[in-house]
């Protein structure tokens, strides 16, 4: 051994410490289709044969929502996976659970949909489908990426809102202790399957819901899209097919770019500049008890957060009156009773929402606001007065 090896091998011992690198790479497909269970569509048939062309096992759990609007689409799968044979073979027959947030709600679920795993015999070469909106999205997400380590998982979101945000996302979870999201895990699928015409068949509440995501992404990194938006708000209020089309492409688009090149997927840091809005729209759903629709107060957070921008100098004035004209052009309330909620201290108690922020990520409280239309920018404190006052403004606009 050479002097300098010596050198460097007593530095080691006396150390104590080998530092050992891992990369890792994903790959996440997102597929925009339409007619999915067709047996002439073969998208799904091939990402089942993206890595083995062999028969795959898969176990289905379609949310019971949707299983019932479409009383025809458990057969509908049966019959595609008969067709496709030689690649897919249904180990039982879709399983509907719970959609919204009780399924996030209520552990008891999970539970059962592991039960499901381990008596179909589902192992790492075996795919777990989700088909539905986000919550059932989240928490069969949560299920596949805890059963065996992690099995391949794909989701076919049928809502507005989890085909251009949650469902191409890399996050599972459900809800604890009150607290959203509070037991999950960073794991992307397998891949990800948007059928347009399962959120075209959704009740208008919902279609509209999920746009408050296209305006909030928009909001922070791509202000032409927001332009677009603002032009076509009158196909996107009467849900014009292709409008709808290109909305929720884009969206997921930006999503994804910004989950593959924001430098912080698995969100290790304190940024989240994605939930811009969302401090108080998660406060906002607990607090009425989820009769708020995810993106209903979105929508609201996205109002209250321009407004605060605007007071903290940050946008510029009548910036906040654009965004929130465009949100009530597409159907949303921008007002809940329950903002002027207090708490036992006597303040606004969504504030509080602040905390609960913060301490799901840990670290700094990192809230994004706008420096401009397009422009996110992160900020370490929110001023209370100033969220009165952008409180009081939106109960002083509020359209009756």
């Amino acid at each position: 051994m050479d002097q300098e090896t010596e050198n460097i091998s007593r530095e080691t011992r006396t150390a104590g410490v080998y530092v050992q690198t891992v990369s890792v790479r994903y790959e996440m497909p997102i597929y925009f289709t339409e007619g999915v269970f067709e047996p002439a569509n073969r998208v799904l048939r091939d990402v089942l044969c993206r890595h083995e062309a062999k028969v795959h096992r898969c176990l289905v759990f379609v949310d019971d929502g949707l299983a019932r609007a479409r009383p025809g689409l458990c057969e509908q799968i049966r019959a595609y996976a008969a067709c496709h044979g030689d690649r897919m073979a249904l180990v039982a027959d879709p399983i509907p659970v719970p959609g919204g947030e009780r399924i996030k709600s209520e552990l008891h679920f999970v539970e059962t949909m592991q039960r499901s795993l381990f008596e179909h015999h589902i192992d790492r070469h075996s795919f777990v489908i989700a088909i539905g909106g986000g919550a059932v999205l989240d928490a069969v997400g949560l299920v596949a990426a805890t059963t065996h380590r992690g099995v391949r998982h794909i989701r076919i979101p049928t809502t507005v809102l989890s085909q251009n945000d949650s469902g191409v996302g890399v996050k599972n979870g459900v809800n604890l202790y009150g607290q959203k999201n509070f037991v999950g895990t960073f794991s992307p699928p397998f891949a990800v399957l948007n059928d347009l015409d399962f959120a075209l068949s959704l009740d208008e509440r919902d279609k509209i819901a999920g746009m408050a995501e296209a305006v909030k992404v928009a909001l922070i990194r791509d202000a032409e899209f927001f332009e677009w938006l603002a032009r076509h708000c009158d196909r996107l209020a009467v849900f014009d097919r292709d409008a709808m089309a290109f909305m929720i492409r884009r969206c997921a688009e930006l999503h994804m770019h910004q989950i593959a090149f924001g430098g912080d997927p698995f969100e290790t840091g304190s940024a989240r500049p994605l939930d811009f809005g969302h401090w108080s729209a998660h406060k906002l759903e607990t607090m009425t008890n989820y009769h708020l629709r995810h993106g209903e107060a979105v929508a609201i957070g996205i109002a209250l957060d321009a407004r605060y921008s605007v007071l903290a100098g940050l946008l510029e004035k009548g910036s906040d009156e654009r965004i929130c004209a465009l949100l009530e052009h597409l159907g949303f309330r921008l007002w809940h009773p329950v903002l002027e909620k207090k708490s036992d201290q006597g303040r606004f108690a969504v504030i509080d929402g602040l905390r609960d922020f913060q301490e799901h990520l840990g670290g700094a409280l990192t809230i994004t606001l706008l420096a401009g239309i397009g422009s996110g920018m992160e900020v370490n404190e929110m001023d209370e007065t100033r969220i009165e006052a952008s409180i009081a403004w939106l109960k002083a606009r509020q359209i009756p």
